[in-house]
């Protein structure tokens, strides 16, 4: 066994110091580099072939719903077997779902255009189960991999390349999407190839179909990085319990803490009302007339601003006065949201969006860094899994409940609706919670 370098305790890069580490952020950096190209590159199509909000919104109840149903199993399951089995065969889930979208763009083009939209999110409810069992593995396992002193800093490293990649992913897709198309089709003329066998097969590659291949190229080198680490033994407990007690004891554990709950509860409420990331090609097209390559920054836009905010915690980590800033930044992260509805200036609206990450990434730091803290080992997986019916569920039922709002109060309004129920929400968690506007990281560590 390779010898772990000690962990100093006043080190801003400790954990990237773990070479295994390295890999798990570099592996979750590929996948989420993936998925926001797929989603980008998805959302864009779906709103081009039906041009109507509330189908977009679909695609969020499509994911959420096999999502919501395997969710408590997974957990149970990350919880008895080795997590890194789990994560490489939901990798491999995700790898078929990739390769189908690539697949009905390069050579079934006629499904599209025979079922419509129902093949794609067929494909979509297969990623939501991959993503219900990868999520409590991939939450559970890091922290096998770095010791505990290390947690707060570890959380805020993999968070920082979450958000690098959910930068790079959207605008990648945008660009992709938008731009490959044009270089093709002047590459074809250029060649005098137009009208040929060779000439079709690279116009059938333009645009959505290279998107879709460097989706399925990323998923294999993150699976390549998790190869590379080595499992590690699940904890046990040494307490047997039936199948229903371990489905239900990491709801038990949840719902018993008001320090968990309130954090949960906080982004649970934000990102179902708070988030228009459904809505962000409607408003590409029809608020901010910027296309596709415009969507793909938008939506790169607050993990950009969330990757700032992620390198300024590493070095001041918010351990003093945690839940009092918890609560403001969530509620600033609803104002952000009305403000945002409220712009018609392209670059005002990145300005915005940038803003809203920034503030998003402290509350999820922070409550990531609290489940971590407070969770006993042999829990991790079922604490994750609840995790992920608060947090998970919610972006892709938020979708849902996005393109339902738009459809009945209009797109503005809609928006403006949500951002001001997330501040709400803060003002009564402030009150009903108060072990967690007292809360002091440093007392826990």
């Amino acid at each position: 066994m390779t010898t772990q370098p000690p962990a100093p305790t006043r080190d801003s890069y400790a954990a990237l110091r773990y070479r295994e580490f390295n890999l798990f952020v570099v592996a979750r950096f590929f996948l989420t580099v993936a998925i926001q190209i797929q989603s980008t590159v998805v959302g864009w199509q779906i709103y081009d072939l039906t041009g109507d909000a509330l189908s977009l919104g679909m695609i969020g109840l499509a994911e959420a719903i096999p999502f919501m149903s395997v969710i408590l199993y997974a957990g149970h399951l990350a919880d008895l077997v080795s997590r890194k089995r789990i994560i490489l065969f939901s990798g491999l889930a995700y790898l078929l779902g990739a390769t189908v979208l690539l697949l009905f763009t390069l050579h079934f083009s006629w499904v599209i255009s025979r079922f419509g939209i129902v093949p794609i999110y067929v494909v979509i409810c297969l990623i939501g189960v991959a993503r219900g069992f990868a999520g409590p593995a991939f939450s559970s396992f890091v922290v096998q991999l770095i010791p505990r002193e290390l947690y707060a800093n570890a959380v805020t490293w993999n968070s920082t390349a979450w958000q690098t990649a959910a930068v790079m992913g959207p605008a990648l897709g945008g660009l992709i999407y938008g731009f490959a198309a044009k270089v093709v089709d002047q590459s074809i003329a250029w060649a005098g190839i137009g009208g040929t066998a060779l000439g079709r097969w690279a116009g059938s590659l333009a645009g959505i179909s290279w998107a879709y291949l460097m989706v399925v190229l990323l998923i294999a080198l993150s699976m390549g990085c998790v190869w590379f680490i080595n499992a590690r033994p699940t904890p046990r407990s040494g307490v047997k319990e039936s199948l229903k007690t371990r489905l239900t004891s990491g709801i038990s554990f949840v719902f018993k803490n008001q320090i968990i709950l309130g954090a949960l509860s906080l982004d649970l409420f934000a990102v179902f009302f708070g988030g228009a990331v459904a809505l962000l090609p409607i408003f590409a097209d029809k608020i901010l007339h910027v296309g596709p390559e415009g969507l793909g920054i938008l939506r790169a836009a607050p993990s950009f601003g969330s990757v700032f905010m992620g390198l300024f915690l590493a070095h001041r980590p918010p351990v003093r006065n945690t839940g009092i800033k918890l609560l403001f930044f969530v509620a600033a992260f609803g104002v952000c949201m009305i403000l945002f509805a409220l712009s018609e200036n392209f670059y005002l609206s990145l300005i915005i969006l940038a803003l809203s990450g920034a503030v998003d990434n402290v509350s999820v730091i922070i409550r990531s860094t609290i489940l971590q803290l407070m969770t006993p080992d042999e829990m991790r997986g079922r604490v994750s899994a609840v995790n992920s019916i608060f947090i998970g569920s919610s972006n892709e039922i938020g979708m849902f409940e996005s393109g339902v709002a738009a459809r009945l109060l209009g797109l503005i309004p809609s928006v403006i609706f949500g951002g001001a129920i997330t501040v709400a929400v803060v003002g009564i968690t402030a009150r009903v919670a108060p072990k967690l506007r007292q809360l002091h990281l440093q007392n826990i560590v």
